[in-house]
């Protein structure tokens, strides 16, 4: 990305403090001014100490001149220190501000993506999180040097080569002759370093998303004793960084070592030519030590550029992959208008194929109708699509082909958040947020009161077991087992109260009396709604009103239990396989 990309990409964030930036500017360049008042003040004093040596003045004459030098230059410094601390000041609450807003717009970028987004292999959750904080603390940084750190130095060192134009156009030349050849070195610099940079963000996010991988993953990761193997494979990549950086560092010091040597050489021509022009009366004393502070002043920001080129190029790289994920518009989620007063839940799913962002083919040609009020079963091994199917009829993701129509209206010109509304969906495994036990049942309905929030765990089963707790409804909800926190879900689903549920495998994780107890929760809320249930439970397959068997993406059955059972297909085997798995046998002879 250019430097003036970055800027425009920048510009937006910058724009609602107008006036910050603005009195952060007029305190730049009077601070800039001020900064010029040392080199003046030291030829005068130079001077005019050589004047009253000369003419062999009474020593009151010098102590005249020192109180007087004095007062100039603690006025100065008075002066210089406010300006200072305003300019500061506003430069830092400009960068806090403009971080903020970043921060905040990229949250609410990704909250409006797609699911594709986040399937994507670029997109993992590690890498996401490298390539936000990454972005965030180089444009940070960016900002804070330009305001605080960047910007005085070049307003000093650009009026202090005025002032020294202004006093001898020759000295203003080697200074003038001097930038541009420490620029030209420091934009080579950059240049080198850039795809050492590229190659150290691309590390590390692999090293964050395998640290990420491996704390997800440590139970399997003990059970099968493979730290060892682990972390072998995790040292690879930190040799690599660390290869990576001593080069960066070799050809960073090797570059400062060229610049330093650049200096030094306009120093020693600024003594020779001041030296000079004393020698042949066209300067005084005093005049070298004013050049050379005024030099000084010009070559401070010089002596600044690797540090500004390091971040600046920082800045350059890492946005690459933070605006990447701020700009990707085709990524958000489209939404129609249409938000009908009720929702009846006829569904109809018409010659739909699904293809995941990484090319599997998911689904191909799915046909089946689900008919309001009823129960409808998606049945099937693992891998055939079930899941999938219940993604694109949330509207998570959209069909590769085919249409999906809900109460005759296609899925896609529903307004999305109003569809979503009008959902309920509980998962094998259900996210629970940090936070109360109660907060975690609100998330279902923001609007609800605490006796709602009672009453939607009564019906999950789960109130019981929260008033046990020290803190009750207060407790972290991080401390119920997994079987529990699957119950604070189904809570959830019973305060949203919507029309339309759809089950995935919602009570995988529970014990079989936990279990029983929620099956006659779901009971009671499919009571008047349209409902699709993935599960390789009997009992909730062989209630449902229609049953579709999918097998490797492909609906292969439909119609009731009786009716497929007898047709001795797909669905038999299935059915008898999760009969076999109870050891209906056994438990039949124990009944007798």
């Amino acid at each position: 990305m250019q430097l003036s990309v970055l800027y425009k990409k920048i510009l937006p964030f910058v724009k609602p403090y107008k006036k910050m930036v603005i009195a952060t500017l007029l305190l730049t360049f009077l601070g800039s001014f001020a900064a010029q008042v040392n080199a003046v003040i030291l030829k005068y004093t130079v001077d005019t100490i050589n004047n009253l040596m000369v003419a062999h003045e009474p020593l009151s004459k010098g102590f005249h001149l020192i109180g007087i030098i004095s007062v100039v230059l603690l006025t100065k410094e008075l002066v210089n220190s406010v300006v200072q601390f305003g300019q500061k000041f506003y430069g830092e609450k400009l960068r806090i501000f403009i971080t903020r807003d970043i921060s905040q717009t990229i949250v609410e970028k990704i909250l409006s993506y797609r699911m594709e987004f986040y399937t994507s292999d670029e997109n993992e959750s590690g890498k996401l999180q490298t390539r936000i904080d990454l972005g965030i603390s180089s444009l940070t940084r960016l900002v804070q040097n330009f305001f605080i750190d960047i910007l005085p130095l070049f307003a000093n060192a650009f009026v202090a080569l005025v002032i020294m134009f202004y006093a001898n156009v020759y000295v203003g030349l080697v200074s003038l002759c001097i930038i541009p050849i420490y620029f030209y070195i420091s934009q080579l610099q950059a240049t080198k370093l850039s795809g050492f940079r590229r190659r150290m963000r691309n590390y590390r996010e692999t090293k964050n998303n395998g640290i990420i991988s491996l704390i997800e993953s440590i139970t399997v990761i003990k059970s099968f004793v493979r730290e060892s193997t682990e972390a072998d494979r995790h040292e690879k990549i930190q040799y690599e960084m660390t290869e990576n950086q001593l080069e960066t560092r070799k050809t960073s010091f090797i570059f400062e070592s060229i610049k330093s040597f650049v200096e030094q050489i306009g120093v020693v021509i600024i003594i020779i030519l001041t030296a000079y022009f004393v020698l042949n009366n066209q300067m005084t004393i005093g005049a070298i030590m004013f050049h050379i502070m005024l030099f000084n002043n010009v070559s401070s920001p010089i002596r600044q550029l690797h540090r500004i080129y390091d971040e600046v190029n920082d800045a350059l790289i890492y946005s690459e992959g933070f605006f990447d994920i701020l700009e990707s518009d085709k990524e958000i989620e489209t939404s129609g208008n249409y938000m009908p007063e009720k929702i009846s839940g006829l569904i109809e799913v018409k010659n739909v194929d699904f293809i995941y962002p990484n090319g599997t083919q998911a689904l191909y040609d799915i046909n089946f109708t689900v008919k309001p009020n009823e129960t409808t079963a998606l049945v099937g091994l693992s891998g055939a699509g079930k899941s999938t199917i219940i993604n694109l009829l949330d509207k998570f993701y959209l069909p590769s082909s085919g249409q999906i129509f809900l109460d005759g209206v296609d899925l896609v010109d529903y307004n999305t958040d109003f569809l979503r509304k009008n959902i309920g969906l509980v998962l094998q495994k259900n996210h629970i947020f940090k936070g109360t036990i109660a907060e975690n049942i609100l998330y279902g309905n923001p609007e609800a009161s605490h006796p709602e929030i009672i009453e939607a765990a009564k019906q999950a089963y789960i109130h019981e077991q929260v008033i046990q707790l020290p803190k009750g409804y207060d407790s972290d909800a991080h401390l119920l087992s997994g079987g529990q926190q699957q119950r604070i879900a189904i809570a959830r689903l019973f305060l949203k109260n919507p029309p339309i549920i759809f089950l995935d495998e919602p009570t995988a994780s529970l014990d079989a009396i936990a279990t029983e107890q929620i099956k006659k929760s779901l009971d009671a809320i499919k009571k008047d709604r349209t409902v699709i249930i993935i599960s390789h439970s009997i009992s909730q397959i062989i209630d449902a009103a229609n049953i579709i068997v999918l097998e490797k993406g492909r609906c292969v059955e439909k119609g009731t239990h009786d009716e497929l059972y007898d047709n001795k297909g797909t669905y038999h085997q299935i059915f008898m396989a999760m009969a076999n798995s109870l050891n209906i046998e056994k438990i039949t002879q124990t009944f007798d």
